[in-house]
């Protein structure tokens, strides 16, 4: 039996990876039964068969998991923005963010066109939040070695609005990847959807990266995220001020004495954080606890 990584999920095939080839395997029917699905990134056992295939055994214990993007066990989730066309939500960041902080996983915060736009005032907002930033140009490669040494050794999926960039990051990473990239829609101001599926690559500075598809204000919408009462301590800038509210089960909403908010008007917490902190609250509140899948 050999062990290896899932590189790439399609079609009812898993390719793993045991660092010395690619192995095109089936999962074998007690997954099915169990309702185990693997994953891109899922650390695997699997049994080579003669024809050159594999059979996948088991799934090895998993560090986290995400369902948008359907990956495991990463390491840092790179979350790709822009304030050229397509301008990035911030609530979109903080959602992705506030969902991969539930998970134990780190957070860089990419904010790519830069040739185009700077972006310096979306960047400020994730560095005095606490968050790694970094402004990037695909197109001109400004920025490129800075995120080759945050990436180097770890496994990491790029995620981000369509049409801000992710394929071209690749693309200017390695130089010969070649992934496919799409134009913006000048109509609508987003990107048209370039990756169909998730595979996470080999880079020549020891990452694994995946290139995930692009979302939608609406996908966003339908990602799983903490329960209300963990919401706090997804944003990392509330942590000098949790325990000090003047009530105990404070929901840092619009409570009479909260530190949070006392911050927020302070000027320590950026108002757009705060903002999609209640956001998120309240759809976090609307989601009974038997409806949530068990993650």
């Amino acid at each position: 039996m050999s062990e290896g990584i899932i590189r790439k999920a399609l079609s009812g095939f898993y390719y793993v990876d045991d660092g010395q080839a690619v192995t095109t395997c089936r999962a074998r029917g007690k997954h099915r039964h169990a309702r185990l699905t693997p994953l891109v990134g899922d650390r695997v056992r699997f049994t080579p068969l003669e024809d050159g295939s594999g059979a996948l055994d088991e799934i090895l214990p998993r560090k986290n998991e995400f369902y948008r993007p359907a990956v495991a066990n990463i390491d840092l989730l790179v979350v790709v923005a822009s304030q050229a066309v397509p301008v990035t939500d911030p609530f979109l960041i903080d959602r992705v963010a506030a969902i991969a902080a539930g998970r134990g996983c780190d957070t860089l915060i990419c904010v790519n066109k830069c040739d185009l736009e700077p972006g310096d005032d979306l960047a400020r907002i994730y560095r005095r939040a606490g968050f790694s930033t970094l402004q990037v140009s695909a197109e001109t490669g400004e920025g490129m070695d800075a995120l080759r040494r945050c990436l180097a050794g770890r496994v990491c999926a790029f995620t981000g609005n369509s049409g801000v960039g992710k394929s071209s990051i690749l693309n200017a990473l390695e130089g010969d990847f070649g992934l496919a990239t799409g134009e913006i829609s000048d109509k609508l101001g987003r990107g048209r959807h370039t990756t169909r599926h998730v595979e996470l690559f080999r880079l020549s500075c020891g990452a694994l990266a995946a290139d995930t598809p692009g979302f939608s204000s609406f996908d966003v919408d339908k990602m799983e995220l903490a329960r209300k009462e963990e919401l706090q301590y997804a944003f990392r800038e509330f942590a000098p001020y949790l325990g000090k509210c003047q009530f105990q089960d404070c929901a840092h909403v619009k409570e009479k004495g909260c530190a949070v908010l006392a911050a927020v008007r302070a000027g320590e917490v950026v108002p757009s954080r705060h903002q999609s902190y209640v956001r998120l609250y309240e759809q976090a509140k609307a989601i009974p606890d038997w409806q949530r899948k068990d993650m």
